[in-house]
């Protein structure tokens, strides 16, 4: 089961698994990992959605034994995430926590995702169950899109976070900056012309990005080996990107599973690639919301700590618990 809606259009859709046809990927974080949708993307009247039932009855029981962890514990290790970066003059690493919520009896995950879908319109938005995976999320970085036709081809640098009410600073900026140079240089690689934006706001729900756009055209033969190239981008990961990687797997307390991973949607004009960040893994009793955010030298624990509380509400604030 899947259901999902397209960056700023309200048509629901669904995979019609009749055919081995590409239609909806998800690749975890680390790439070792794919659960596909294969078939026929199809579009869900509203008839159809109304007459359907989707409460945490339906899925598994949480196994994991996994314990969140506690603002103390986070902010000792994001201290040493700190030292690492200063010491090796990293530009960015991002680091990332589960956030569990167990408080709740039912859930009412139809709503839920109505909810999400209403607070996030211009965001990628999905609910999927594949009998052993259920994952909900609503996130608008775009790691790619390719036109079939014109073979062109678009992304984006996104980093930097803060509530909507607050202005920029320097940490925010300098955090951008690597994001932007790293696909731009990698970009450079596949095209000779390539179109970079002006750095501007993002709006998504609570909170603002800075982002920097990008366009050119490449040939179709390389798209699988550009996407492999941009991923994981300095975004959700850091520069540079093997040693960050390592320095993820030693102090981060969670695997990502699919958290920070991509997802891919294969429509017959275009492929879509977008990265999978507001997002939470859901249970019968539990629901483990991702979160992270980019760490600079210029870091402040605390702050960090508020950061990621706020980017959980995207999932929380629209959970219809009971």
């Amino acid at each position: 089961m899947i259901y999902f809606k397209l960056p700023f259009k309200e048509g629901l859709h669904t995979v019609e698994e009749t055919t081995d046809k590409n239609a909806v990927n998800f690749h975890s974080y680390n790439s070792l990992n794919q659960i596909s949708f294969n078939g026929n993307i199809i579009k869900v009247d509203s008839t159809e959605w109304n007459d359907i039932s989707i409460t945490n009855e339906l899925f598994l029981k949480d196994k994991t034994n996994f314990t969140a962890e506690t603002k103390e514990e986070y902010c000792n290790t994001l201290q040493q995430v700190i030292e690492v970066i200063k010491e090796n003059s990293l530009p960015k690493l991002v680091y990332s926590r589960r956030k569990i919520f167990t408080d709740f009896n039912t859930i009412d995950y139809k709503a839920s995702f109505d909810n999400l879908c209403k607070a996030y319109p211009n965001a990628f938005r999905y609910l999927f169950n594949d009998g052993e995976n259920t994952w909900m999320g609503a996130f608008s970085e775009v790691l790619g899109k390719f036109n079939k036709t014109t073979h062109e081809f678009e992304t984006m640098a996104l980093a930097g976070t803060l509530p909507t009410s607050e202005e920029w600073t320097k940490k925010e900026i300098e955090e951008q900056k690597p994001v932007t140079t790293y696909i731009q240089n990698i970009l450079k690689n596949y095209s000779h012309q390539v179109l970079q934006s002006e750095t501007y706001d993002h709006v998504s729900g609570n909170i603002k990005h800075l982002r920097t756009d990008f366009k050119t055209t490449i040939k179709p033969d390389d798209l699988d080996s550009l996407i492999q190239d941009l991923h994981p981008t300095p975004a959700v990961c850091g520069i540079p990107k093997d040693f960050c990687n390592e320095n993820i797997r030693k102090y981060e307390k969670f695997p990502r599973e699919f958290y920070a991973g991509y997802i891919k949607v294969e429509t017959e004009e275009s492929i879509l690639y977008f990265v999978n960040l507001r997002c939470a893994r859901l249970y019968k009793d539990s629901v483990h919301v991702f979160v992270g955010g980019g760490i600079t030298a210029q870091s402040n624990p605390e702050k960090e700590w508020t950061e990621t509380e706020l980017k959980s509400e995207a999932i929380l604030k629209n959970l219809a618990v009971s």
